[in-house]
């Protein structure tokens, strides 16, 4: 992760957010939620679905209403200000908001039209950001020819036509991979650093959330806690093993019952944080019979691991013999 430029962020919050309270009808998605952000910094909401990020954000973007808290920019209320408040952020919408039968430059000039730029300002900001994410070389392509990563790199520059100050993005690379994940951010980190932007997320991913300044760990539309990822990290047990079982009931059960610990379920894959995890290696493996553990590896907690410890949940669905998708606890 990319750290923050000295002198970078102001101490007087940038975004401010107080005591959000929203229900859809009788079930409360938000409860009491409260962080700051300055300027320049990366935010992340760590949570699975049904955590309440994607609320939060939609109350930030004012796209649901306020219905009990506040939200500041730049120390005004964004209810009193509402149209210069919404010209100064742009938003990633979850599913990308983009015409797969326009090409991209189109797609970027035709959202620039609606924003009220004059046609020698909307080309000039569609070139200038199809440039800064590398594609000028597929301008004229459509959208449908293009992968996961590039489609998301120019739903970004559609967002940014306007220059936001706050950049909002929801889940910003689900369904993407490893390339061009690693690719966006880095994208995403230069953004930052050249333009002193300030970017708030939702996500579930424990590899996009490394990539943020700091986290709020939330649940139930709660936060537990906000801080760096390497401090939430630090707040917990530094050993994590992963046991690999075609027996994962008589391991999970032992590790609860004979270790008291709580570990993490993932069909045949087991994971659990210790405190000494050289020395539980052993103790495992010599109290169940041979062959029932495939392999057992030792590795650092992940924030998939914070989580867990932190609100009993985990972050991701886990999928059953049948196909479906069930939520873990």
């Amino acid at each position: 992760m990319l750290g923050i430029a000295g002198g970078m962020m102001s101490n007087s919050p940038h975004l401010e957010v107080s005591s959000l309270i929203h229900r859809f009808g009788d079930r409360q998605v938000l409860n009491d939620l409260s962080f700051s952000l300055s300027r320049g910094e990366i935010f992340g909401l760590l949570g699975p679905n049904g955590s309440g990020k994607s609320t939060a954000l939609g109350i930030i973007a004012t796209f649901l209403p306020l219905q009990s808290g506040e939200v500041r920019f730049d120390g005004q209320r964004i209810a009193n200000r509402l149209i210069p408040y919404r010209e100064k952020i742009g938003v990633i919408f979850q599913t990308a908001s983009l015409d797969p039968k326009l090409s991209a430059r189109e797609n970027l000039l035709i959202s620039a039209w609606l924003r009220g730029f004059p046609s020698s300002v909307a080309t000039k900001r569609a070139e200038q950001w199809l440039d800064w994410m590398g594609l000028s070389d597929r301008a004229d392509d459509r959208l449908m020819t293009f992968s996961g990563g590039m489609r998301r790199r120019i739903d970004i520059a559609r967002a940014l036509l306007h220059e936001p100050e706050l950049l909002i993005m929801d889940e910003p690379t689900a369904g993407i991979d490893e390339y061009n994940f690693r690719d966006l951010w880095s994208r995403l980190q230069r953004l930052r650093q050249e333009r002193r932007i300030t970017i708030i997320l939702a996500t579930h991913r424990p590899e996009e959330a490394e990539q943020c300044d700091r986290l709020a760990i939330l649940a139930a539309g709660k936060p537990f806690r906000i801080d760096t990822p390497n401090a939430l990290k630090e707040s917990i047990a530094h050993d994590a093993l992963v046991i690999a079982t075609a027996n994962p009931t008589m391991i999970l059960d032992l590790l609860k019952s004979r270790f008291k610990l709580q570990p993490l379920n993932d069909g045949n894959e087991i994971s659990v944080t210790c405190e000494s995890g050289h020395e539980l290696i052993p103790r495992i493996v010599e109290s169940v019979p041979k062959g029932t553990i495939d392999s057992i590896a030792l590795r650092s907690a992940s924030l998939a691991d914070v989580f867990f410890r932190m609100t009993g949940q985990q972050l991701f669905e886990q999928t059953t013999k049948e196909g479906k998708h069930v939520a873990r606890k």
